[in-house]
């Protein structure tokens, strides 16, 4: 079984280190009383978030109360800290710095070097987002490519793990000048983020994305890139005007037939082969989006559907023979249930064939 990620990164050794580099840092740390508060009894049962949350607190009890004093300290430990652990300076931050933006803030774009600060502004965001926006927006012409993406990541409306922020959820139109400015970035790990915020965006305001994506695609292949990915949660729904823009043929004209499986039961753990034929009815060539839709099949019985893709290509009228295969082995993210499954053949976001088989325990 993998190991978990929270035992790879807050270990005893790595959460001691840190406790060594406060200490280094102010002298009158008492580094046994903090380890003692980090791992008390309920220490094992927490999941890694939670664990960030509670070193950060352990922290606050540890240091000066004093904000700016324990603030200080932190921003000199910070660049000797490697690890999960870098993200529980921010998180303090969040939690106890709400009351000094003047402070908080500055730290947060210093600590975002090292680590991430993309929960830590959460709060800030919360408090007065048009207050935290406005250094989101000075951290977007930021010449590190760290501080420039949490000016994007930190304001995603549906960031995993992070504090719910349903005002940019129901209105984002405070976020949208962020990514304008981010939307030709040179660091592939900035424009990600900027693709991901505007993926969050379009599942509460996919026409606002949509317009947003029209604009921008063609201005550069940077560009074209990021609104490739944040649109592939409307490209997978098959919302019509996200595949026209990237030129996917209307599939009233595109046929699938002779789907056939080489079986139809299966023991869990093996590999399911199929085939089926594509017809292009067109008079002229087709630009085709090939998905697998796997219907499968889960514990209390009810069917959840996963995506694949097949391929994308201009397909010249007349037919064309596909074969695939999709496995069916258990993994860490997917556990298989026993039962009838299906499968889908998908073209440019519309059903067009299915199939069925048993797969056994």
């Amino acid at each position: 079984m993998p190991e978990k990620l929270k035992d790879i990164f807050f270990t005893s050794e790595s959460v001691g280190q840190l406790a060594d580099h406060i200490a280094a840092a102010y002298p009158d740390f008492v580094r046994q009383q903090f380890l003692g508060l980090v791992f008390d009894e309920a220490w094992e049962s927490r999941e890694l978030k939670d664990r960030m949350r509670h070193v950060a607190q352990c922290l606050h009890e540890a240091l000066p109360q004093h904000y700016p004093t324990a603030l200080e300290i932190l921003e000199k430990v910070a660049p000797s800290i490697r690890g999960f652990e870098t993200i529980s300076l921010p998180e303090f931050v969040g939690r106890y710095g709400l009351g000094h933006w003047d402070l908080s803030l500055p730290a947060l774009a210093f600590f975002t070097r090292f680590g991430s600060s993309e929960y830590g502004i959460r709060p800030f965001l919360k408090q007065d987002p048009e207050r935290a926006i406005e250094y989101m927006l000075r951290w977007a012409g930021d010449e590190n490519e760290h501080v420039r993406r949490l000016a994007s990541e930190g304001c995603r409306p549906r960031l995993p793990w992070g504090m719910g922020l349903v005002a940019f959820k129901k209105d984002p139109s405070l976020i949208l000048p962020v990514l304008e400015k981010l939307q030709d970035d040179e660091s592939e790990y900035v424009r990600k983020s900027v693709a991901n915020n505007l993926n969050d965006i379009s599942k509460d305001h996919p026409d606002v994305v949509l317009d947003t994506c029209k604009r921008w695609y063609g201005q550069s292949k940077r560009t074209d890139w990021i609104v490739r990915r944040a649109l592939r949660t409307l490209l997978k729904s098959g919302n019509r005007r996200a595949l026209l823009l990237f030129g996917f043929a209307d599939p009233t004209d595109i046929h699938v037939e002779n789907l056939t499986l080489d079986r139809h039961r299966m023991p869990i753990g093996d590999v399911l082969h199929y085939s089926f034929q594509l017809r292009v009815d067109s008079e002229e060539p087709s630009k085709v989006r090939l998905e697998l839709g796997v219907d499968y099949v889960k514990k209390r019985g009810q069917l959840s559907r996963k995506l694949f893709a097949i391929k994308e290509d201009t397909f010249a009228p007349g037919t064309h023979v596909m074969s695939r295969s999709v496995g069916f082995a258990d993994q860490s993210t997917r556990k298989h249930n026993p039962g009838e499954h299906h499968i889908a053949i998908i073209v440019n976001g519309v059903e067009k064939a299915t199939a069925s088989f048993e797969l056994a325990p």
